[in-house]
């Protein structure tokens, strides 16, 4: 009987894992860059004298920088709760990493794992989202977001015994991450490229 229990919790997480990726993809998704060839209809997210010599920079308009902030914004706290829960593993948030910042992500849950420690967080809300720096290298696009947000968070040892961290106060986090998309590919998502804390 407690494995059709079991059964039922994984078919669930599936699905929550995958509405929220679905949902990532709807606002991460979306093409607010420079993708080759301006069509009509995007030309107005690029300013008239979008020219070779300034493609290195990518400028986003004030709707596309709304709309890249929202996904973004829940892409930080898909990946912030999904690195600082309690089982140790990148399940949610897998889809949006890059293959470099999940393996180092995995690397230090592993650590955290082998030492029989866990973490314990409550994610209280995003204060505020920025676009730092945009611009074009090659084939990628890039845009660097420095977050701030605020949080609770422990780490416990297998006895529940803090080792660091505090349940009781809210903390503010500062982040600094870069996303990346490959205009070559037919994936219009974004991925976490790098992390600056």
């Amino acid at each position: 009987m407690s494995y059709s229990f079991e059964y039922i919790d994984i078919i669930l997480l599936a699905m929550i894992a995958g509405f929220i990726f679905l949902r990532l993809r709807g606002i991460l998704g979306k093409k607010t860059g420079f993708e080759g060839k301006i069509l009509p209809e995007l030309k107005k997210e690029f300013p008239k004298n979008f020219t070779k010599e300034n493609k290195k920079n990518l400028t986003f308009d004030d709707n596309a920088q709304k709309e890249f902030l929202q996904g973004a914004k829940i892409a930080y706290e898909t990946i912030i709760t999904d690195f600082s829960d309690s089982d140790n593993k990148i399940t949610k948030s897998k889809p949006l990493l890059s293959k470099k910042i999940y393996n180092q992500f995995k690397e230090a849950l592993s650590e955290r794992e082998s030492k029989g420690n866990y973490a314990e967080i409550t994610f209280i809300g995003i204060i505020s989202a920025k676009i730092k720096e945009q611009k074009k290298i090659e084939n990628n696009l890039e845009v660097t977001v420095d977050f701030v947000s605020e949080l609770i968070t422990s780490i416990k040892d297998k006895d529940k015994k803090i080792i660091s961290g505090d349940p009781e106060k809210i903390k503010k986090l500062y982040d600094t991450w870069k996303f990346s998309k490959d205009t070559r590919s037919a994936n219009p998502n974004w991925y976490l490229i790098d992390t600056v804390a």
